[in-house]
């Protein structure tokens, strides 16, 4: 099993936790040769999900190795996270839309919406609901509305909250639009114009949203060190991944 109080830059091996008593399996992908601020979340998220799975008792266990996205691996685990990177082989790519497809879990984080071209992964176009289109800078906090305060994945939070310093992306078209997309957050109309180089000045922009068909949860959230210092978003990200977990069963 890896050890995760601090990254390290060699590839953690991937151990299958079988116990009785775990309810769910997790494996965590992420890198450490990405941007800082992307690594920066990695190294907080690590021990904020492992701290979870203590106090929820599933199995959580993470990995350098995006090789690991295959077949053979990906059948011990019930639900996957990204945490600061995507797939880069093609290999990996169909892996991950088997697993899917057959009905696994996956939480994906900041980067992870980072498709900016339909044609460089149209299934991923379709799962997403949408494509990357643009992004404020530098990172400032903003406040969120909570769309769906009768989904158990929002349920008890705040219907409005401020989420710490990140980098916002936009959408085109606005995930809303598919019939698919289920949209839990959204960036309120009030934040605009958000951003000083760049600058998202209006529009829908939601942060956090499922798409039905598959058991899985995007949010945009994920870029820096600040990005656990809300306990409403902390919170969000807690019932998130025990909701995936649990429609596993």
């Amino acid at each position: 099993m890896c050890i995760v109080g601090i990254l390290v830059t060699v590839t953690c091996a991937v151990t299958p936790m079988r116990a009785q008593s775990s309810a769910f399996h997790v494996l965590a992908f992420y890198s450490t040769n990405v941007e800082q601020d992307h690594v920066d979340f990695a190294k907080q998220a690590i021990p904020f999900f492992q701290a979870l799975s203590q106090r929820k008792h599933f199995s959580f266990e993470t990995t350098t190795d995006w090789n690991k996205l295959n077949p053979e691996t990906l059948k011990n685990y019930q639900v996957i996270i990204w945490l600061d990177d995507i797939p880069s082989t093609a290999a990996q790519k169909v892996a991950f839309q088997n697993y899917m497809d057959h009905g696994g879990g996956w939480l994906g984080f900041h980067i992870a919406g980072f498709l900016d071209r339909r044609e460089d992964w149209p299934w991923f176009a379709d799962f997403l609901g949408t494509v990357f289109y643009g992004n404020s800078w530098p990172p400032l906090p903003a406040t969120l509305d909570v769309d769906d305060p009768s989904s158990p994945i929002t349920k008890d939070l705040a219907r409005q909250f401020v989420s710490p310093a990140n980098e916002w992306y936009s959408w085109n078209p606005s995930p809303r639009k598919n019939p698919n997309i289920r949209v839990l957050i959204t960036l309120d109309p009030g934040n605009y114009p958000l951003g000083f180089k760049d600058t998202l000045t209006g529009g829908d922009i939601p942060v956090a949203w499922t798409n039905i068909r598959y058991r899985m949860i995007y949010t945009n959230m994920g870029h820096g060190s600040k990005i656990f210092d809300n306990p409403q978003q902390n919170a969000f990200f807690a019932r998130a991944l025990l909701w995936l977990g649990k429609k596993s069963r």
